[in-house]
């Protein structure tokens, strides 16, 4: 999953640019159909390579991915005259710009355009978690039994393929690619060296990634550096010390299962 994750953070650049040329103007829903629509692009070339074609899904995914975002890179050098959008924007974002683009309602200023997308998308995403979550969590850890109770994995995975693309663009245009591919699969990955179970993993993944936003951009400020690239540090950072402890934890297990022998 993370490195599905990752790899649908940069597959979606294609989307994103095709959208901004075709319709010719920033809207959201435009943008994340068109990064929807390549991220399900994706899921459906690593499916391909991996049952088809007889690849190791990791290879599968590699190519997909790299091959998506390089037509990605392409379309913005062609283009970059006539949309506004670039490289490092794509990359490393700007969160520092995001109050700057403000949404009106009858004149009055109600906030950045980005807090509302986002806050939309986490309400309908908490809703569909709600919906679907015994589905999701058997289809996510548990495939070949899911499959043998009747559950359309395939169609369970598709479903939460898009959920990842949704997330990924309506964050790529204010942290970049870097802190969307950090924070999918960074807080989760972290939390998993601290507990096995679900519940405290999602709320684990969830408290590691705001200490994480919180922190790193106290840090950016401190440091006048990237806001995003602050972010990612510490959660990276979060990710050491918890493996520390899961290492010390274990290594103390192992000793206390050796002297209970003896």
């Amino acid at each position: 999953m993370a490195m599905i994750g990752d790899a649908i953070s940069h597959s979606i650049l294609p989307g994103i640019v095709l959208a901004f040329l075709f319709f010719g103007e920033r809207n959201a829903f435009f943008m994340i159909l068109g990064a929807v629509l390549f991220g399900l692009l994706l899921v459906f070339m690593v499916e391909y390579f991996t049952t088809k074609i007889n690849l190791q899904n990791d290879v599968s995914i590699g190519f997909s991915y790299t091959f998506l975002f390089a037509l990605g890179i392409i379309l913005i050098s062609l283009f970059t005259g006539k949309v506004d959008i670039d490289t490092d924007c794509v990359l490393y974002g700007e969160i520092g710009y995001v109050p700057l683009d403000t949404v009106y309602i009858m004149d009055t200023d109600i906030g950045p355009r980005s807090f509302w997308i986002t806050i939309m998308v986490l309400l309908s995403l908490l809703i569909l978690l709600k919906i679907g979550f015994k589905a999701l969590y058997i289809t996510s850890f548990d495939p070949n039994y899911a499959s043998s109770i009747g559950v359309p994995v395939v169609l369970w995975n598709y479903f939460l393929m898009t959920q990842v693309s949704v997330v990924a663009v309506t964050s790529f245009e204010s942290v970049g690619a870097i802190l969307v591919i950090s924070f999918l699969v960074v807080p989760p990955a972290t939390a998993y060296l601290v507990t096995d179970k679900i519940k405290p993993l999602f709320i684990g993944s969830a408290v590691i990634g705001v200490l994480s936003s919180v922190l790193g951009y106290t840090l950016s400020i401190w440091l006048n550096v990237s806001i995003s690239a602050s972010m990612a540090v510490v959660s990276g950072l979060f990710f050491t010390l918890a493996l520390i402890f899961s290492s010390l934890k274990k290594k103390r297990d192992i000793n206390k299962y050796l002297s209970y022998r003896e």
